[in-house]
């Protein structure tokens, strides 16, 4: 076995208990004290240095519930890149999403293990025979957490009508919504209303957004979608109160109440996100335990990676992310008492942005040059190895069985033919090109060193003069999201795992007009009428192969305009401490602690 093979063999060191007798019902446990809130918060930032103790180790007051899972415990990890905000209108970032998620829920969720469709705050759902609409029963006696927000402080119940309020805020466009596009298209009246909003008129209601008489939710689309359960699971569809949104204001973003397993009690970003196990939460597992097991959730903001891995050997973190090559290479020198390392194929893309607004980049020629021009293969060889796959064909991950990637041409190393379309574009060198500036993001363990390279062959390969721009990663994307950025390394991860969700980057209604405005989601501010009528025509069209067709092609137009230039597919890797049990990994890289525990027997 190679020095990483134990990733790409996905090897996940995990003891199996077996269910017992049958399924039973929800177990309360009467039994099991919680933490004082305000002792348990006291405790959890008291430990915000990497010092002393550690406390990700399972506590010694937990017990066992059913089928030999165990209650107790706090989960600590660290998070490099910046949060933006905890509202899920404003998530955009994988590092914001984490927390979140812990916190909010919506009618469906994405499964950490098969990324499949589960009831959530629906408990079911109906689906007409034109398969356009579809009516949700709510899930009863579901409650949102105990918040000031809320008449003294006591959460009430979750109802239709507070899904009716998040959809229709979800289509309405604003400084905190940067995920409008999100139905647009989809659900009748919700373009009508985004529209309103961007010209400053007055909004109408979303017609396709009704609450029923008895207690149902009912949403009505302009045509068929196929992915449209896999979009509802999206943070854009979580649901939280209007109270939450008129008692905090513009500080909503940093104060979240939701109905999901944790009750955020602290956050202070820059030094910690604490959450509470809630006690009231409606779920329980396979074996009828009330979930979740954990006491609560302690999120870390250290920048920098060698005191966060200190810190993860130690025992004080209990997970890891994004692993680098040394620290890899650390663990197979472990031998015995290996943490989990858990692997799995990511759907997710690096890729660098071209700003067609800015010279040499107006000339698709000059772009297409600079693609031609890197060796990806050699790129993930040199510094990534196992962690990642070459960018060979494009945007879309592998991973998608119905995708026809074949139909997408291969992206070609060619640095002759990158010459000769400099030539074509007025160039005699790539030396008579003004000065390139890479922008990159230092939240990355790669993203520095990666450009470097690239900077390297394209000096080398083009005579083109780079020049690596190295920012904090908020003002990183403050600059592409305003246009103000030249050249930019951006990645993405898919937040419902569908190919068309990588596509959706370069949609043109998913740009601004006004270029003054901020674009979040088409960052590239790409707009070709032919990929517009083709992605259109994907999104309404449910049978499954004619829709592959369509994205592929949208997918082969963006690159023949070499809008962006794909460099490489991650592999989701992370690394948990021995005692941590059902926590799988997935493609989308997103934690689930809902139903994870510690058992102590491997400590």
């Amino acid at each position: 076995m190679s020095l990483y093979g134990f990733i790409t063999t996905g090897l996940l060191i995990v003891t199996k208990v077996p269910v017992e007798g049958p399924m039973p019902s929800r177990v309360l446990l009467p039994t099991v004290k919680p933490l004082h809130t305000a002792l348990l918060v006291f405790l959890l930032l008291a430990l915000t240095t990497w010092s002393g103790c550690s406390p990700a180790e399972p506590d010694s007051r937990s017990v066992y519930g059913k089928g030999g899972r165990r209650y107790g415990g706090v989960f600590n990890y660290n998070e490099a890149g910046s949060v933006r905000g905890l509202f899920p209108l404003g998530i955009t970032q994988l590092s914001s999403y984490r927390s979140a998620a812990q916190v909010y829920e919506g009618l469906v969720r994405i499964d950490g293990t098969d990324l499949s469709v589960k009831p959530a705050l629906a408990s079911s759902w109906d689906v007409d025979p034109t398969g356009t609409i579809y009516t949700f029963r709510m899930r009863q006696g579901v409650r949102f957490h105990d918040d000031a927000c809320f008449e003294n402080g006591s959460g009430r119940e979750m109802t239709a009508e507070d899904v009716l309020y998040c959809f229709t805020e979800l289509c309405t466009p604003g400084p905190a919504n940067q995920l409008a596009w999100l139905l647009q298209d989809l659900v009748v009246g919700a373009g009508a209303r985004i529209n309103a909003a961007m010209a400053g008129t007055a909004l109408p209601p979303v017609q396709g957004f009704e609450v029923l008489p008895d207690g149902r939710f009912r949403i009505t689309l302009n045509s068929p979608a196929a992915n449209f359960m896999q979009v509802l699971a999206h943070q854009g569809c979580w649901i939280y109160p209007r109270e939450m949104v008129a008692h905090y204001g513009d500080e909503m973003i940093w104060h979240p109440v939701g109905t999901g397993p944790f009750v955020a009690r602290s956050v202070k970003v820059g030094n910690a996100i604490v959450l509470e196990r809630n006690i009231a939460y409606w779920d329980v597992d396979e074996h009828g335990n009330a979930l979740p097991f954990l006491d609560g959730v302690r999120v870390t903001f250290e920048q920098d990676r060698s005191k966060e891995w200190d810190a993860f050997e130690s025992g004080t973190l209990t997970y890891y992310a994004e692993p680098d090559r040394s620290a890899l290479t650390a663990l197979a020198a472990r031998g015995s008492a290996q943490p989990s390392v858990l692997s799995a194929a990511g759907l997710s893309v690096q890729f660098y942005g071209f700003s067609r607004f800015h010279l040499p980049f107006t000339d698709r020629r000059v772009r297409q040059a600079f693609s031609l021009a890197i060796d990806r293969r050699a790129l993930v060889d040199s510094l990534l190895g196992d962690l990642a796959l070459p960018a060979q064909r494009g945007m879309v991950p592998p991973g998608f069985s119905d995708y026809p990637y074949d139909s997408v041409p291969l992206l070609r190393y060619d640095p002759d033919r990158g010459k000769q379309l400099l030539q074509e574009a007025g160039y005699n060198s790539g030396a008579e090109l003004p000065t390139v500036y890479l922008q990159v993001s230092n939240d990355g363990p790669a993203y520095v060193r990666v450009a470097s390279a690239v900077q390297v062959m394209l000096e080398r390969n083009l005579g083109v003069q780079t020049v690596v721009s190295v920012l904090p990663a908020e003002q990183h994307f403050v600059r592409v999201e305003r246009a103000q950025a030249q050249f930019w390394r951006e990645g993405w991860v898919a937040d419902h795992p569908d190919p068309e969700n990588f596509l959706a980057l370069f949609y043109g209604r998913n740009a601004p007009s006004d270029t003054t405005e901020p674009s979040f989601l088409n960052s590239t501010r790409y707009r070709n009428q032919e990929f517009d009528r083709l992605f259109q025509a994907a999104q309404s069209t449910i049978e499954p192969e004619e829709r592959m067709r369509l994205l592929a092609h949208c997918e082969r137009i963006l690159m023949e305009d070499a809008v962006v230039l794909p460099l490489y597919h991650e592999r989701m890797v992370r690394v948990l401490q021995p005692w941590v049990r059902d926590l799988p990994i997935n493609g989308m890289d997103f934690l689930q602690l809902r139903s994870a525990w510690f058992d102590r027997q491997d400590r």
